[in-house]
Order: structure tokens, then C-alpha cells, then sequence
């Protein structure tokens, strides 16, 4: 069993959202955007409104299943291995949650939660170092709070920017 195969297992494929961290460069980046694809596939309403009511537990079922998964995965693949992006996921739709539905947004969305997540400003990167997988996602989480405000921020201060 060659080095590569022992570190593949049920865990590892999950924390890298079906084997999309695996790929060799950028995993974070492809992670956030399957997250946004994911974004694009239902209607608005599930984002605002009486949606809410589906959306929100679901994504809290999700994030503490990625609290999981991030946890059994780091054991095999080492601390915060850049392979985990399930967190990302994670992150991502917090950066869109209450946010009109559209792709413009959700573009925007997507850049701004990944400069947050890379640039790591406080307290991003002292969350990161909450132990096992709790510390993976809350990160991811803060960097989707930065990214939500300041495109709330942005819509108030210029809608037609946003498509709206």
C-alpha cells in the first residue's frame, strides 16, 4: 500500500469535499468554489426569509459534521492540512447567508471569503489554533462573517454594484 493510498479513507475524502482537496494546487480556492456552484443550484428564497428555517439547521448539521470529519482527517493527514476544505464549504455559505440570491453576489462573496480566509486578520488566525476540528471550521466561519458585512456594508452603501 503505497504512502498516497493509506492516507485515502472515508474521513479524508470527506473533510476534502469528495476529493476536490486533493488536487495539487489551490485546494482552499477549489473547495470555496464548488462551495459557490453549490450556491448557484437552488432558488433565492432559501437564503432569506422562511428558507431560513431549512437552511440554517441543515448548515449547522453541516458544520458540526465538518467539525467532525476535519478532526478524523487531520489525525490522518497532519494538522490543518491544506487537503481539508469541507471548512470551507462551510465558510462560504456564511458569507452569503442573508445576502440577496444572485450569481453577482455570490461571486463577490467568494472573493472576499477567500481573501479573508488567506489573509487570516484577527481573530481568524488565533481561532485557527482551537484544537481538532473545531479550530479548522471556526476560522473558515469568521473569514464568512467578514466577507457577509462587508458586502451587507457594500449593497447599502451601492445596490446597482451588486446587480440589485
Amino acid at each position: 500500500m503505497t504512502e498516497k493510498q493509506k492516507k485515502l479513507n472515508i474521513y479524508t475524502f470527506l473533510a476534502a469535499f469528495l476529493g476536490i482537496g486533493f488536487i495539487p494546487f489551490m485546494p482552499g480556492t477549489f473547495g470555496s468554489l464548488a462551495a459557490y456552484g453549490i450556491y448557484l443550484l437552488p432558488k433565492g428564497e432559501l437564503f432569506i426569509g422562511t428558507g431560513l428555517l431549512y437552511f440554517i439547521p441543515a448548515w449547522l448539521i453541516f458544520c458540526l459534521l465538518a467539525v467532525y470529519l476535519s478532526g478524523k482527517a487531520e489525525k490522518t493527514l497532519g494538522k490543518d492540512n491544506g487537503a481539508i476544505v469541507i471548512d470551507e464549504v462551510c465558510g462560504y455559505f456564511v458569507s452569503v447567508l442573508f445576502l440577496p440570491h444572485n450569481w453577482l453576489i455570490g461571486l463577490y462573496a467568494f472573493a472576499l471569503f477567500r481573501v479573508f480566509d488567506i489573509a487570516k486578520p484577527f481573530p481568524i488566525m488565533r481561532a485557527q489554533k482551537i484544537p481538532a476540528g473545531w479550530g479548522i471550521v471556526i476560522d473558515d466561519i469568521i473569514a464568512g462573517i467578514y466577507a457577509n458585512l462587508l458586502i451587507q456594508i457594500l449593497i447599502k452603501i451601492y445596490p446597482r454594484f451588486f446587480g440589485l
